[in-house]
């Protein structure tokens, strides 16, 4: 398998209120909700950077298109970074999150690597890490 990873899918419990969140909230580009005409397809996908795309999905349609039962939702076992060029930045897009309805879990602070971050949890409790890290410079 080469590392090609191309979408990355949030599981939802209301579709329309996780894009107003991502869309409005956090201003990530998306053409809305696709497939409304299918059962189980109504979706959206946001443009990220370098090709890949955000996707979010209803839980109910991914336990329906996987086979598998619904489970309990955990924000432990998964978390998205979001990687900035500044410790101002990292709080700026952690003021930003709050505004849109996030919980910020960890205000900014100073790591034992050397950087500078924070977490918030979605409105669905998917877990993000916004940090700066002094060796991966970002290139907007």
């Amino acid at each position: 398998m080469k590392p090609r990873i191309t979408l990355v899918t949030l599981g939802v419990d209301d579709l329309e209120a996780a894009v107003r969140f991502y869309r409005d909230g956090l201003g990530l580009a998306t053409e809305g909700i696709v497939g409304r005409e299918f059962e189980h397809g109504a979706a959206a996908f946001f443009d990220l950077q370098g090709g890949l795309k955000l996707g979010l999905w209803p839980r109910e349609s991914i336990a329906f298109d996987s086979g598998l039962p619904r489970g309990p939702r955990s924000s432990t076992e998964f978390t998205l970074a979001h990687n900035v060029d500044s410790p101002q930045a990292v709080d700026a897009v952690l003021a930003q999150a709050l505004q849109a309805g996030a919980q910020v879990l960890k205000p900014g602070h100073a790591t034992a690597w050397g950087g500078y971050s924070g977490w918030f949890c979605d409105p669905d409790g998917h877990l993000w890490e916004v940090a700066w890290n002094p060796a991966w410079p970002q290139e907007d």
